[in-house]
């Protein structure tokens, strides 16, 4: 029997300490625990899952064996795991796919039963923010990539959760999409291809809005405010939004 379930997950910020850690990171293993592999066809990781994850040639973070466990037992159970590097989780160089899981870039266009998604996390898509492109550009970089490694570990973790901490999000401000206006919008409603659904994270904010006549933009909150993922259902042809209540 067809498979027909595809889910997709975005900002949980694993390790922010912010809230309740722990019980974010249960209530992520949770979800992932409760898929059934059985009916379920992909997992889309959308970006930042890890509030910052940094991993050298012999070395990764500590911690999340849970949340890694979880995804291998997917995975082993025929479930296809695929992410996309977050602005909070860019430097993952090989560790993920050692494990199975298959990376993605952004925009990546699928065909998942009869409708069409465009998918990624969402930051640096649109006009505008020459600024934050530029930060953007200089953290994918490799040559910038590679100075960062040449930092002891106690130092360059230090650093990256200390960044973390002063970003917005870790000022815990919740932003409020425009619309339209917005240059992910307007990403959306330029985008080359027929599309039926655009799916991303990355702001924090929940959104379902029409894009043009036949799309919709949709985009994932953060687990900050509890958790929160789409599933979308190819035999009905319909894409949910659930909290996990």
């Amino acid at each position: 029997m067809p498979k027909s379930l595809t889910y997709f997950v975005s900002d949980v910020h694993l390790g922010l300490q912010v809230g309740d850690p722990a019980a974010r990171e249960g209530a992520f293993v949770a979800f992932l625990q409760g898929i059934d592999p059985t009916q379920t066809d992909a997992l889309y990781l959308l970006g930042d899952i890890w509030d910052f994850w940094h991993e050298y040639r012999d070395v990764v973070p500590k911690g999340y064996v849970k949340v890694l466990a979880a995804l291998i037992s997917l995975m082993e159970a025929g479930v296809p795991v695929y992410f996309f590097p977050g602005n909070h989780d860019i430097w993952t160089y090989h560790y993920f796919e050692e494990l199975g899981m298959r990376r993605l870039t952004q925009p990546h266009v699928v065909k998942i039963g009869a409708d069409t998604f465009c998918l990624g996390h969402g930051d640096g898509l649109g006009p505008g923010r020459t600024g934050y492109k530029i930060m953007r550009w200089v953290f994918h970089n490799r040559f910038f990539q590679q100075c960062f490694s040449s930092l002891h570990p106690w130092l360059a973790f230090r650093l990256g959760n200390g960044w973390s901490r002063r970003s917005r999000l870790g000022k815990n401000i919740t932003y409020t999409f425009k619309g339209a206006s917005e240059p992910l919008y307007r990403f959306c409603a330029a985008f080359p291809e027929p599309v039926q659904y655009f799916i991303f994270g990355h702001y924090h904010a929940r959104v379902d809005m029409p894009v043009g006549a036949s799309a919709r933009l949709v985009m994932l909150g953060d687990w900050i405010t509890g958790p929160n993922w789409l599933v979308y259902d190819a035999d009905a042809g319909k894409l949910n939004a659930c909290d996990g209540r």
